[in-house]
């Protein structure tokens, strides 16, 4: 009997769900392709992309070559087809696209395809408005030399001091431009901030921490609630300009999800896919709203729709874009020690909240245990005279009437008809 000396095979590392979708989406293959080629149901990869469940085992390897996170790649099998394991070419097949081929031409017919896209952030859009990082694990662009970002060792306050002092000002600009309102953009970057250092182990580990914070800043920038608050019930002032009071009121008009779509396609430059898996929508409901955001804008401002290539119409939208975000002032967040104490001063106080709510509880139930009766005790209610009844009376005295009466009957045995009808004396 021989005896296992090594250990259970390690699990192919997966990124979160919302890259798993970005990633399926890049490479231009649907749930349906995806779910073929690994063996599974659609719904069971909707399931993966949600987070709701895990590949295991050899689905788990397979859905990781498969969508590009592995070291090799494998190739979508057709329904019904036998399955291969050779290497992707760089362009798919117009019958392995599907679906997700038609919906992103239909996205990018007016749009350009996320490299382009990416590519064109070097204007002024760029500068104001792209927050991406290099490295996707917020570390600082320094470092000894000769040692890679990633093996640097760095403490949790470096790297998100690194990952705010890179990201804040771009995404305050960001804010201004999806609400219009300068108070409300510092108040959502520090808040998304706040949240992240406190969940810091998650975002550490996420593969694009920047996109974690800024779905955390546009979540809460865009919540209805504000219309309540006393503070936010005013519009800010407009531009001075007549034309960027007027690209701006042509944003603020958009419908929120169109508005998002269009900052981060055209401001931030993110591709289709990426813009698609950070709104939580499909990559066809993307391009759809990008379209019409685009029309929106280019009824107002016929130039910007006057290029025929995509990739510069993107670089003209982007350069408006980041113009209006440079020319307005936005106040400068705080710095990043601040947003750190305050996030720590947040947790603390929930934290004693919840303990004082725990002993107050637990004082409460030991009180009552205490001063409780053991058994039931039915109340008695309080005496009181009752009037207006008639006094109880037991039978009256017999008259010598009676009584003589009673004395016949009682000597006299009558027989015959005179025992039905007694004669009385």
């Amino acid at each position: 009997m021989t005896r296992r000396t090594t250990g259970p095979v390690p699990a192919t590392p997966l990124p979160s769900p919302k890259e798993r979708r970005r990633l399926r989406e890049a490479r231009a293959l649907s749930e349906e392709q995806v779910a073929s080629a690994v063996g599974v149901r659609p719904a069971t990869v909707r399931a993966w992309e949600a987070g709701r469940t895990d590949p295991r085992g050899r689905r788990r390897d397979a859905y990781a070559r498969l969508i590009g996170c592995a070291g090799d790649d494998v190739a979508p099998r057709s329904p019904g087809g036998p399955d291969t394991s050779g290497p992707t070419p760089q362009e798919p097949t117009a019958a392995a696209n599907g679906t997700a081929s038609d919906a992103h031409t239909a996205g990018t017919a007016d749009a350009p395809d996320p490299a382009g896209a990416a590519d064109t952030g070097t204007g002024a859009g760029a500068v104001a408005l792209d927050t991406r990082t290099d490295d996707g694990d917020g570390s600082p662009p320094d470092g000894p030399p000769g040692v890679p970002r990633s093996r640097q060792a760095l403490t949790a306050e470096t790297a998100f001091d690194a990952l705010y002092d890179r990201t804040a000002s771009g995404l305050t600009r960001q804010m201004y431009l999806l609400t219009g309102r300068r108070k409300l953009s510092r108040e959502a970057v520090e808040h998304a901030f706040r949240v992240a250092w406190h969940r810091w182990p998650e975002v550490a580990t996420d593969r694009d921490p920047a996109g974690w914070v800024r779905a955390a800043s546009y979540a809460y920038a865009m919540s209805p609630w504000h219309g309540w608050r006393r503070s936010h019930r005013r519009p800010d002032p407009p531009p001075q300009d007549p034309a960027r009071q007027a690209l701006l009121g042509t944003l603020l008009a958009l419908p929120p999800a169109n508005r998002r779509t269009l900052l981060l396609h055209d401001g931030v430059g993110l591709g289709l896919p990426e813009t698609a898996a950070e709104t939580e929508a499909s990559t066809l409901a993307a391009a759809s709203r990008l379209l019409n955001a685009r029309a929106a804008v280019t009824d107002v401002f016929p130039e910007l729709g006057r290029p025929t290539d995509p990739a510069a119409r993107t670089a003209l939208f982007q350069e408006r874009l980041g113009a209006l975000a440079l020319t307005e002032h936005v106040p400068e967040p705080p710095p990043a020690p601040s947003v750190r104490r305050a996030s720590e001063r947040v947790a603390e106080l929930w934290t004693r909240a919840a303990i004082c709510f725990g002993v107050l509880l637990i004082g409460a139930t030991g009180f009552t245990l205490h001063t409780a009766p053991t058994h039931y005790e039915q109340p008695l209610s309080p005496p009181h005279r009752v009037g207006g009844v008639p006094p109880l009376s037991g039978p009256e005295r017999l008259t010598p009437q009676d009584l003589k009466l009673q004395k016949s009957l009682r000597e006299k045995l009558v027989h015959g008809p005179e025992r039905l009808v007694p004669q009385i004396p």
